[in-house]
């Protein structure tokens, strides 16, 4: 019996960014955001690609082989339009945690009934974190807070 994809054969979607510097994209997910590597690989000793897990979420790393990296011009689009969204429990606990952590997402708002912390990795890559609220419409974190004090 073979399964086809509207069934639950799909387990899981992974999203994969090349990135040109993987000792700085390492700290930015691992250091700054609180992933943990779960799996790499090192063919001549230096991590090359790797598996990164914060939670029931995942993501892949490659780093591009000096042969291939992108030009300038190419790394000046590296990560444009292109963004993964982490749908949390409590987005503005994320946003201290990622503070605490020497990180600088933008100020949280809200968007389409959720906090919504933004944060852009090395590469350009846009890096959301999400929950669900009651906070009316495009409200902005700094004012929620002083009408909450």
């Amino acid at each position: 019996m073979s399964l086809s994809l509207t069934s639950h054969n799909i387990k899981q979607v992974v999203p994969f960014f090349w990135v040109t510097n993987m000792e700085t994209s390492l700290e930015f997910y691992i250091k700054g955001i609180g992933f943990e590597m779960t799996n790499s690989w090192l063919p001549d000793g230096k991590i090359r690609w790797c598996w990164l897990q914060l939670g029931g979420a995942a993501l892949m790393l490659q780093e591009y082989i000096e042969s291939r990296q992108p030009s300038v011009e190419e790394k000046q689009h590296l990560g444009k339009g292109t963004s993964i969204n982490f749908i949390c429990e409590d987005a503005l606990a994320i946003y201290h945690d990622l503070l605490s952590r020497g990180l600088s997402p933008k100020e949280p708002f809200v968007g389409n009934d959720m906090w919504v912390v933004h944060l852009t990795d090395p590469d350009g890559y846009h890096v959301y974190f999400e929950s669900n609220t009651d906070v009316p419409e495009e409200t902005m974190y700094s004012d929620w807070v002083k009408e909450n004090i």
